[in-house]
């Protein structure tokens, strides 16, 4: 396609993808070149809704957030001179979307809701499930929140014909051809992680009639053209088609591109470890999930510190409204650690028991040497002592041999904590350009294979190495110990 500038030359527009990003706060629509240069982002804040039939129960309108895909991708490509030649998609794992007969979205269940608790402890055999799955069984996973609505919302459980992935079924929207992707299969309990199919067992024993579920395919997949009127609305190319994407965490980590045997750490809302591993792997503690990667034959072992990016951002919200994250940095390299300490909810595989209370230790009365910079500080070093723990854990399970790390997210932005996941796990630590929007890079990586389009060249723009510092040691028992305090408090 061509564009004629106001000198009367005729210039070739710039080839790109619509990439649709549905995290679990917010929804974002970028423009990426094929050259993974993203030309353009927009992001709304995603509307949750409570559903009191339930004690932990959120829900979204998947028509209110159609609305939003809608208004974003039109404006953001009103004001991009580009020809989209393919739409792809990634979201939060975990979420559906249960579809009608006529194609509408009936409700939309998300990562953080938890309408199946209740009916966890039904489960009598979870060692096969977590055999099968390569995840112990929870009100987490996509299961056990349909089970919930057939408990509970009869009406509808009767009027879903097709349960979805939630960016499987944003391509739904934009091609009309169902589709449930392998990465966010992973992620149902119903589907067997090593034959890479859905498991007659585990729909019979979660009582889920099959037909419910659409065929799988694998990342990469064309499912055809945009549909005619959505071309028209959002103004793109009639031949532009709808390629399969996958779930966020797997794009997120092929931003990377990893090689088989590395780890790669996705510092977001919240915070995966993985292991990129070519045979399935199982732990006996089951303390690690092992899911499918969007690469063929390739799984990804996977541990997970939680919300840990989300209280950053928080953190710094109440500390630095009006500065920048720079402003930040430079304040948080004058503390040592030494002023304060945080345990503020993250995860460990190898505990049993996880904190539902968390909160800052400091010496009373206030210290006139304690500063905002401090509190993020700690909240940053528990991130980082996390990702360490789970790091060790995950280590035992798939042993990592290489010296590095590769990490990408925006919880990465901060050099400081950069420099403390190098020191605590004592590897260099591996950032590339693509760490900001990995999840919309790692589809258009996608598109690009997909469309026989050239590879975008990995490019490092930092890499750290570990540093031997006394006080690490020190400030590291701290946090433990302050978390066994806040654990307590559970009870």
């Amino acid at each position: 396609m061509e564009t004629n500038s106001g000198d009367g030359q005729s210039l070739m527009m710039r080839e790109a993808y619509l990439v649709v990003d549905i995290g679990t706060g917010n929804a974002r629509v970028a423009v990426v070149g094929t050259d993974g240069q993203v030309l353009g982002i927009q992001t709304q804040d995603i509307q949750y809704h409570t559903d009191n039939l339930y004690p932990e129960a959120i829900y979204f309108e998947p028509t209110w957030l159609w609305d939003q895909i809608r208004q974003m991708a039109v404006s953001i490509l009103a004001n991009t001179a580009c020809k989209i030649i393919a739409v792809s998609a990634t979201s939060q794992r975990e979420g559906i979307v249960l579809v009608a007969e006529d194609g509408s979205a009936l409700i939309g269940l998300p990562n953080i809701d938890h309408r199946g608790r209740e009916w966890e402890q039904l489960l009598a055999d979870k060692n096969k499930i977590y055999q099968l799955t390569g995840r112990y069984p929870t009100s987490l996973f996509s299961a056990l929140k349909l089970v919930g609505i057939q408990q509970r919302r009869a009406e509808m459980a009767a009027s879903t014909t097709l349960v979805l992935s939630i960016s499987d079924w944003v391509e739904f929207c934009f091609s009309g051809v169902p589709h449930f992707e392998h990465s966010h299969a992973s992620e149902t309990l119903w589907y067997d992680v090593e034959q890479q199919s859905w498991s007659e067992y585990l729909t019979d024993l979660f009582e889920l009639d099959s037909k419910l579920l659409p065929p799988l395919l694998a990342s990469g997949t064309i499912l055809g053209n945009v549909k005619p009127e959505i071309s028209a609305e959002f103004g793109i190319d009639a031949l532009a088609v709808v390629i399969v994407g996958g779930a966020d965490t797997q794009l997120a980590a092929k931003s990377t591109q990893p090689l088989p045997n590395d780890v790669v750490v996705v510092s977001g809302t919240t915070t995966p470890i993985i292991k990129i591993s070519e045979r399935y792997q199982t732990d006996e503690q089951q303390r690690t999930w092992t899911g499918r990667h969007i690469e063929p034959g390739l799984f990804m072992v996977e541990t997970n510190a939680g919300v840990t990016g989300l209280n950053y951002q928080r953190l710094k919200s109440i500390f630095y409204p009006n500065e920048s994250y720079e402003v930040m940095e430079t304040e948080l390299q004058q503390v040592d650690g030494t002023q304060c300490v945080a345990s503020l909810g993250s995860l460990v595989a190898s505990e049993k028991i996880a904190p539902v209370k968390g909160g800052f230790i400091f010496n009373a009365p206030v210290s006139h040497l304690l500063t905002r910079a401090d509190f993020v500080y700690a909240t940053l070093w528990d991130i980082a002592c996390s990702i360490k723990e789970n790091y060790d854990c995950l280590n035992e399970v798939a042993a990592h041999e290489k010296d590095y790390l590769l990490v990408c997210g925006g919880g990465v932005q901060s050099k400081r904590l950069r420099q403390m996941i190098a020191n605590l796990t004592g590897k260099n630590v591996v950032v590339c350009d693509t760490y900001r929007q990995s999840s919309a890079i790692g589809a258009a990586l996608i598109c690009n294979q997909t469309l026989g389009k050239p590879n975008i060249e990995r490019r490092v723009i930092d890499e750290t190495p570990p540093n031997e510092v006394a006080q690490d040691l020190s400030n590291y028992h701290a946090w433990k110990a302050a978390r066994k305090s806040f654990i307590a408090l559970n009870h």
